[in-house]
């Protein structure tokens, strides 16, 4: 029969941190860490194939199940030498998520657990220390009703409330335990009140229940959503870890706190995060509760500060990753809860992945393949603020928080996580407000440009999940009051309303009014030091998307190794050339036509000089004219009467001549290089336009590599009838500037006709590049405009795993670009090939063509850096460098 239940820390640890697929990355830290000898309470984990089992039988736990936990329950039991459910000698437990991937808040957690009267009396008595037994008492209660039944929170914080009011108390730590004694039995009045039954005293009740809710938590709104975003598939569900609970609420000598082995917001080498005294864990990440710095525990605590470090230290080295680590001390004995690899900043990633390589720690290959994702490049490459001391020296700054996640974002606030996800779909940039966010908030925190919390701290749930997202959040402005209601942020006498504009530095922790200007990110430093040992491994290379010098400068400044897409459509419709190109479409002759297209001649050439200048030395694909004509020409009346009197012509002959461009289906229309058969001459503008700016920079002693790409090609024949005209124009331009330059001529896969006729197509194409975009479209029968109106069912039901214009569907469009290269190179040995879809930039499609052989995969300029990581990452796995560097 198949284990269900493995333990650790009794008399046998079964489970290793390999084993994170059934156990969950917490269980299976947890038995790594018990194995090694630390000081983790001991307990059991119930695996995630039991996730499964309970989603797919009707939320039941199976029966075989519980003979694995009653013997693994009574193991420790006798490990702590207490009882579960014992009056005298009391065992509580915690019952936690984890999944294989870290989902920090998103699934349940309950704490405290086997409590009731009879117990809390016990514990009491055994403790000596009665206020401790009813503040855990009145925990559990709170949230066994919120995490298990799904009670109102807000009902017992009322609770909670009043009774302080009544007391005098201001806080929490206030309350004696006769009060606490009294809060209990008002918690048990509220549950009642809220839920119409009393609250369960019978301990393995409450376990059995507890256990369900954290498997149910796995399909709760919150986590799927978190899920989606994150684009995490495949797993089975979350593994459910029982633990023996110890204590951080027991007074002076007790505590409980976060911390990571690195700064997680920089990389430096310290001890970072916070503690809480006399607590819980719960209230560390709450934001209820202002923690303490890390470094105040060396004064506190000296001697658990000092066995927390070297246990920092060990965990660090074991896993050869920046921990996170979850502590707790009960009467002055530290205990280990959890560690996990540490999320962090793009920033921090980089520079702890060239400081464990100069430690020694790790290897540069290991360090490529593990300790830097593609999204951590792609953070440090988004804008910072162009002049700080401006905003500064403005007033503009309204407050000063904790620099929970770095970077710079600038949005109209709003207070609400929905509010946040509309205005996010209708175009707009938001920072979402929350005087403290909660799991609810994730799919709002996504949306937005930065966060912006009045409380809770640097380990917060905001902080963590803004980092884990490279988001820019600046937590803990406690100064500022935000009201829901009015949908108000208020400093002092100054009210930011919602729909303003405000920016938050998540660096330096400041709030500030207004649209500050954002200056763009330089690769430089560490990073620069990183993608060098990138560019060492990869073997897949890597070009841009680009129209214009400008960007083509950005992409090579990025590490772009040539331009593998210009749309040339893009250079038409500036201001300058749109009305040459519109009396091109409006003309009635093929001598006007050709009249109109010499006005746009010389722009299109000073357009590809200043290109071939940039990527000097480095191949430039060139796309021929793609989109319809009728793009290019005004559809509303109001346009076309002023188009008209610009003109001089008839606004009726003018809107007979729109009217007659207008498609049913434009995609599969008159566009690609069916224009450029049916309209030979606009085919021949842009080749001579090439070539010769080609000549034009060659004469500069400048090396220029001009590829020429037919579009839409699904017949050998059309690229055959373009070549030919391209082939004709270049022997005009080399006699005339009597010089000759080295040129290709290929095609765009993007039919999936000429995927299947690739061979006879490689006849006449020197190099192919597929277009992934309309080759996605047509294969899926998709459209990429329209598809938003159902892709988020899909999404949800899994009748998709992933958004195909995101990340290439392997399985279809995948097979079509496998065969195309094939083939292709069966008919031109050692052609080359590559895609310039969106796909290029996507990490996991970019793995996919490395696998297929593509020599090159070309996307938007600030995804150059993102891509050649995923490159590497790709050459690393074919020659078996592990994916992960120990297991966390």
């Amino acid at each position: 029969m198949t284990r269900l239940v493995y333990r650790f820390g009794v008399s046998a640890t079964d489970g290793r941190a390999q084993m994170k697929d059934l156990l969950g990355g917490k269980g299976a830290n947890l038995a790594e860490m018990a194995a090694a000898g630390l000081p983790v309470p001991p307990g059991f984990t119930i695996s995630t194939a039991v996730c499964k089992d309970v989603s797919e039988h009707h939320g039941e736990l199976p029966k075989q199940l519980w003979p694995e936990i009653d013997a693994a329950l009574a193991e420790v039991e006798a490990k702590m030498e207490l009882k579960f459910g014992d009056s005298t000698r009391p065992l509580l437990v915690s019952v936690r998520s984890g999944a294989a991937v870290s989902m920090p808040g998103m699934m349940d957690t309950v704490l405290n657990l086997g409590m009731n009267d009879a117990v809390a009396e016990g514990l009491a008595k055994r403790t000596n220390n009665p206020r401790f037994a009813w503040d855990a008492y009145r925990r559990f209660i709170q949230m066994f009703a919120d995490v298990v039944m799904d009670a109102k929170r807000s009902a017992f914080e009322d609770a909670m409330d009043a009774l302080k009011h009544e007391r005098g108390a201001k806080t929490d730590q206030e309350l004696t335990a006769d009060d606490l004694h009294e809060l209990v039995n008002r918690f048990k009045k509220v549950y009642r009140d809220q839920l119409g039954q009393d609250f369960p005293s019978e301990p393995r009740v409450q376990l059995e229940r507890a256990i369900l809710a954290v498997f149910r938590s796995w399909m709760s709104e919150r986590a799927v959503k978190y899920r989606e975003v994150q684009q995490i598939r495949g797993l089975l569900g979350t593994a459910v870890n029982v633990q023996a609970m110890v204590f951080g609420n027991m007074g002076q000598t007790s505590g409980t706190g976060v911390c990571f082995t690195r700064n997680p917001a920089t990389g430096a080498k310290e001890l970072y995060g916070e503690y809480l005294i006399d607590a819980q864990g719960e209230d560390v990440v709450a934001g209820t509760r202002t923690p303490l710095p890390i470094s105040t525990l060396r004064d506190k605590m000296p001697e658990i500060h000092g066995q927390l470090v070297e246990m920092a230290q060990r965990l660090e080295r074991h896993f050869k990753n920046v921990q996170d680590i979850e502590f707790t001390v009960q009467e002055s004995k530290l205990f280990l809860l959890q560690t996990r690899h540490g999320k962090r900043t793009g920033a921090a990633a980089v520079k702890v992945a060239v400081d464990l390589v100069a430690e020694g720690l790790v290897t540069k290959e290991e360090a490529i393949a593990n300790l830097v994702e593609p999204t951590h490049v792609d953070q440090l490459l988004h804008p910072h603020f162009a002049d700080e001391n401006g905003y500064r020296k403005a007033g503009k700054v309204l407050a000063k928080g904790l620099n929970a996640s770095p970077g710079a974002a600038v949005g109209r606030i709003v207070f609400d996580a929905d509010v946040a996800e509309e205005w996010k779909s209708r175009g707009e940039k938001v920072i979402l407000a929350r005087i403290e966010t909660s799991p609810e908030d994730v799919a709002g925190m996504h949306a937005a440009e930065g966060v912006l919390t009045t409380r809770g701290g640097m380990t917060s749930h905001a902080a963590v999940v803004a980092r884990g997202w490279g988001k820019p959040c600046v937590a803990g402005v406690g100064e500022l009051q935000i009201d829901y209601r009015a949908k108000t942020l208020k400093s002092g006498d100054r009210v930011v309303k919602e729909g303003d504009w405000i920016s938050l530095n998540g660096t330096t922790g400041e709030v500030i009014e207004g649209k500050a200007a954002l200056a763009d990110a330089l690769v430089s430093g560490e990073l620069a030091t990183f993608m060098a040992w990138v560019d060492e491994v990869r073997t897949l290379k890597v070009r841009t998307n680009a129209d214009t010098p400008k960007d083509a400068k950005v992409a090579r400044d990025f590490g772009a190794e040539g331009i593998g897409l210009v749309r040339t459509e893009h250079m038409f419709f500036e201001e300058s050339r749109i009305q040459a190109m519109r009396e091109m479409i409006l003309a009635d002759t093929v001598d006007a036509r050709k009249k109109a297209l010499a006005k746009l001649l010389p722009h299109q050439r000073e357009d590809f000089v200043g290109i071939f200048r940039v990527m000097e030395g480095l191949p430039v694909t060139i796309r021929l004219l793609d989109p319809p004509l009728h793009e290019f020409l005004p559809h509303e009346r109001v346009q076309q009467d002023e188009l008209a009197r610009v003109m001089g012509v008839n606004v009726e002959r003018l809107r007979s001549r729109v009217a007659s461009l207008g498609e049913a289906n434009p995609m599969l229309g008159h566009r690609g290089c069916r224009l450029g058969i049916t309209h030979p001459e606009i085919t021949e503008m842009q080749a001579r336009a090439i070539l010769e700016a080609a000549c034009s920079v060659t004469k500069e002693g400048k090396k220029v590599l001009p590829e020429i790409m037919v579009p839409l090609v699904g017949h050998k024949t059309e690229l055959a009838n373009q070549k030919a005209i391209v082939l004709r124009v270049a022997e005009d331009v080399f006699r005339e500037q009597g010089m000759r330059v080295e040129f290709k001529v290929g095609t765009m896969i993007e039919v999936p006709r000429a995927a299947l006729r690739a061979a006879e197509i490689a006849e006449d194409a020197e190099f192919f590049s597929f277009g992934t975009n309309d080759l996605t479209q047509m294969t899926l029968g998709f459209s990429r405009d329209d598809i938003a109106s159902f892709l988020p069912k899909y999404l949800a039901q899994g009748v998709l795993q992933d958004d195909p214009f995101q990340t290439l569907d392997v399985e279809g469009v995948g097979q079509l670009v496998k065969l195309a290269t094939e083939n292709g190179r069966k008919q031109r040995p050692g052609m080359k090939i590559g895609i310039c879809g969106e796909h290029g930039g996507d990490p996991r499609s970019i793995a996919f063509c490395a696998d297929v052989g593509l020599d090159y995969v070309s996307c938007s300029p600030f995804r150059v850096p993102v891509a050649r990581l995923a490159a590497a990452q790709s050459a690393l796995k074919k020659k078996g460098v592990k994916g992960k560097v120990g297991e966390a």
